[in-house]
This record gives C-alpha cells, structure tokens and sequence, in this order.
C-alpha cells in the first residue's frame, strides 16, 4: 500500500515537473521575438541587408554600385545585358532605389531595384551567374466611389473643398468639355460622380480610374454621361448622354479647360484703346488666363502656320478640314511646328502677351470657307451618335449607373464620399 502510494507521488511530481518545464519554455519563447519575414518586389528582405536610397544629381548606375562593392567590369557586363529592358543611362536624380546586399562582412550588392513610380519598379538580379532583369508590377487594388458637390464659385474650388486631386476635376472638364461652359457655371448648380481610385498595400493613393458616369445639374438641365465602349474590338470608350448622343464634338468650346474668362468677344463694332479707341472691328474671342496656362487645339487638324508678326505675337493656325479653321494668338510659346498633325485637345502653346496686347489671353479666331465668324454662333457638328444597332445594349449598361446617380444624395455641409465595392 506504502508502495504504490509512493509510486503514484512520483508520477505526479513527473507530470507537475513536465508541466513546468512545457511552461517555461513557452514563456521563453515569447521573450524571443522571431522577426516577421517581409517580401517586397518578389524577395525575402529579412535574406539581406536593405538599404534604401534616393539617386542624387550627378549619381549613376555605376556609381552607386561601386558604392556597394561592386566592381566596373562587372558593372559593365550588367548593363550590356540588361540593356534591352533596363537602360542603366536613364536612371534619374530624385528617383528612389533599393539596394538588397549581403548580410556578411563584406555588404556586396545582389539586386538593384529602380522604382519608376508608386506601382512599378524595375528589378536588376546579379547575385548569380545569371543577370536578369525584369518589370515588378505591384498589385493595384480599385475601390469604386461616388460624391455630390454644389458649385459656390468655380469647379476646381468646389473639388478642392470635396478633398479630391485635381487629375479627377481635369478628367470631369474633359467629359463634359464640349456641352459646358465652365466660365458660366452657376452658384448652386450640382454634381455628381461614380469614378474609380487606385490604392497598393491598400492604403497608397496612386491615382484615379475610370469616371464610370456622371450627372451635371447646370441651367435647370441635368447633364447625364456615361463611360461606354461601342466597338468592343478598338476598345475606344467616349462619353455619352442617357439617349446615346455622344458628348464630344467636333469642337471645344474653349481652348483652354476651364480657368480662364471671357475678356472680350467678337465684335466687330469694338472700339480698341490701342488703336486710338478707333471702332476696329475684333473677329476673335479673347480668354484670358495666367501667363503658362496650355492652350489645346479645339479640333484635330494640320498646322498651316506658327509663326511670330507684329500684331499677333507668337501665332498659330490649324486647318481642321475644307469649312473650318482656327488661330491662337499672343501665345508665350508655340509648341507645335507648321505641317503638324495635331489632335483635339493637344497643347499646342501657352498664354503669353507677345504682340500688340495689353494682357495676357489667347485670342482665338474661327474661320468657316475662309471668313471668320463667330464659333459661339456655329451650329457646329457633333461626333457621330451611337450606331442604331448598338443602342439597345447601352441603354440596358446604363440602366443601373443612372439609378445610382440618381440616389446619391447631398449633404448641406458635407458633401458625400462612399466606397461601394472593391476589385482585385
């Protein structure tokens, strides 16, 4: 009986003691911190010494890789064979890097990472006898959002007060560049956008994607436009209203997006101060905007003339086809050359004061068969609608996109900023 008392004491002392032991080696281990492993561009970081950088003015591919005991001759062999993907000559001063080195004494570079902007690096792999190098695209997650705003002075000032880039506010005057004057908009005049915007490591803005529709209230008149694409093979998307009527035309309104106004119109009863207040008839339409503000090209066409006069400054004319032409004057700078082809929307100078002017604007002149008029008195012609045989399938796209334009609503202080869904 003493005995297997005796024996039953032993094992449970056995068991207490394993218990303790089980106990103190858990509260070891979590005193031992295990570093977390990190991948960044396809590589273990905790595998090498990272040492993160940015190219200084004057700094080259060699230099920096000298920097890190890397010696010429292979230097050389590196970038003759990454030439066709990486050409090591282009790498620029303020444009940040990434150098994984050995975790050694000696600290030598392996792979030379070029970060090209937030999404994308170029990566350059010399810790083998093979060098490589290759694109690292990170990935790009899109979150869909929707946002009113009211107008209380200008579009980009109701933007700014919604905390949106003002790449999204240049993309909304693209879209509705044809049917708005943003000179004119209204205070209480309202708006609404569906757009996408792009985050990595799910937090890091990198940008805007698409406006997938948007809604105008401008004049009592509700602007509708929807992002479609009608031939699915070009893959071309352009903008149009809840009827299918595209909303580009062959022209724009202004040439200049949207800061700007109106100094003077077409008039040919104007008296002008500079000609002895003298009624000199004015066949242009002056707007005047910061000096360095771009000038586009309200259509496509070929440039017939860029030049410099006395009168007009620094001048250029487009021919568009056999009815229309147009001419920019008083530019700072011209930034096309005659017998160029340029698109609508392309920068084809800047405002400036050159010639006989007492601001800076650009006066924009509209010639129809060879005799200037006024563009603001032009039924000028539209882009083509959609084709009859496509329109059954966009009004049934935008069916959903108008209902949720439609329920996004106003805050009287605070405008509306709702993520919807997020993509992969």
């Amino acid at each position: 009986m003493k005995k297997s008392v005796f024996v039953i004491l032993c094992f449970v002392f056995l068991i207490s003691c394993g218990e303790n032991k089980k106990k103190n080696a858990v509260q070891i281990a979590e005193k031992i911190q295990i570093p977390k492993e990190i991948f960044e561009y396809g590589y273990s970081l905790n595998d090498y010494r990272v040492i993160k950088d940015t190219i200084r003015q004057g700094e080259s591919f060699g230099i920096i890789l000298d920097r890190h005991h890397i010696f010429y001759p292979k230097i050389n062999k590196i970038a003759r064979t990454v030439k066709d993907t990486f050409d090591v000559r282009r790498v620029r001063a303020g444009k940040p890097y990434m150098i994984l080195a050995k975790k050694d004494s000696t600290e030598k570079a392996q792979v030379f990472i070029y970060k090209n902007n937030k999404t994308q690096a170029t990566v350059v792999d010399f810790q083998d006898s093979i060098i490589k190098a290759y694109t690292f695209r990170k990935p790009v997650k899109v979150v869909e959002k929707e946002i009113a705003g009211e107008i209380y002075s200008t579009l980009s000032e109701a933007m700014d007060s919604l905390h949106l880039n003002p790449n999204l506010t240049y993309d909304v005057a693209d879209i509705y560049a044809w049917t708005l004057d943003f000179y004119k908009l209204q205070k209480g005049d309202q708006f609404k956008l569906i757009y996408e915007e792009k985050f990595i490591d799910d937090t890091i803005f990198v940008g805007y994607g698409r406006v997938k529709a948007a809604l105008f209230k401008h004049n009592k008149k509700a602007l509708y436009a929807y992002r479609f694409i009608e031939d699915t093979i070009k893959g071309i998307p352009e903008y149009y209203d809840e009827k299918g009527n595209m909303l580009r035309s062959q022209f724009l309104r202004s040439p200049i997006k949207f800061r700007y106004r109106i100094s003077s119109r077409y008039n040919l009863r104007r008296r002008i101060a500079l000609y002895g207040n003298k009624v000199r008839p004015h066949k242009g339409t002056d707007f005047a905007a910061a000096v360095g503000t771009p000038i586009m090209a309200t259509a496509s066409g070929t440039v017939i003339a860029s030049t410099r006069n006395r009168g007009n400054g620094n001048y250029v004319k487009i021919r568009h086809n056999n009815i229309y032409s147009t001419q920019y004057l008083h530019m700072r700078r011209r930034n096309v050359r005659k017998g160029q082809y340029v698109k609508q929307g392309d920068i084809i100078g800047w405002v400036g004061m050159t010639g006989n002017t007492s601001g800076p604007h650009v006066c924009y002149r509209f010639w129809k068969y060879d005799r200037q008029v006024d563009p603001f008195k032009q039924k000028l012609p539209s882009a083509k609608p959609l084709k009859e045989s496509v329109k059954p399938r966009y009004l049934e796209f935008i069916k959903p996109l108008k209902v949720q334009l439609d329920s996004i609503t106003f805050s009287e202080k605070t405008p509306i900023s709702t993520e919807i869904v997020a993509q992969n």
